[in-house]
């Protein structure tokens, strides 16, 4: 199982993300598109190809093949929303919340999956890549969707360990170099 391997390539010092990586995806409570889409779509956010390497087969074979485009496609499409409207939300000119997006994000409108799901997947990808107007935005769709706060704090919870795996694992391969 690749979830064992990367749970062994993670050092003794960090004891503490192997057991939160074997928690949050071991004993999660979400249905399993849910929990494998949030897998997949924060490995490709994290940037760790050892990560995205050792979770993606467990992804894929437990995602139907719309579900594991649509993961893919979310942490895509927030790679470029989160710097978009993070950037507009941080520079001090409010005049750029005015000013048209102009750029295409027809991918959440039509998913492909439950729109749950994709925005779900896109809360994680939002979490891993801070953009607060993003999370804000994402959560009150869950929400008014009937989503409880503790399925969305489940999926941070796995954005936060994936994203920690990844820096942890990086760090030490360059450090081994």
């Amino acid at each position: 199982m690749a979830l064992d391997e990367l749970k062994s390539a993670i050092p003794d010092f960090a004891k503490d993300l192997k057991l939160n990586l074997g928690s949050v995806i071991g004993n999660s409570e979400l249905p399993q598109q849910q929990l494998w889409g949030t897998v997949l779509a924060c490995a490709i956010a994290s940037r760790s190809p050892k990560v995205l390497r050792e979770l993606e087969p467990e992804a894929k074979a437990n995602l139907s093949a719309e579900a594991y485009t649509a993961a893919k496609s979310a942490a895509a499409i927030m790679a470029m929303n989160n710097v978009f409207y993070r950037t507009r939300h941080l520079l001090s000119d409010p005049e750029y919340g005015t000013l048209r997006a102009g750029l295409r994000m027809n991918v959440i409108g039509n998913p492909g999956v439950e729109k749950v799901d994709f925005e779900l997947w896109s809360l994680a990808v939002s979490a891993i890549n801070g953009c607060g107007q993003c999370l804000d935005s994402h959560e009150q769709v869950l929400r008014k969707a009937g989503v409880d706060r503790e399925t969305i704090q489940e999926a941070v919870k796995i954005a936060s360990v994936i994203q920690a795996v990844g820096v942890t694992l990086d760090a030490e391969a360059v450090l081994a170099e």
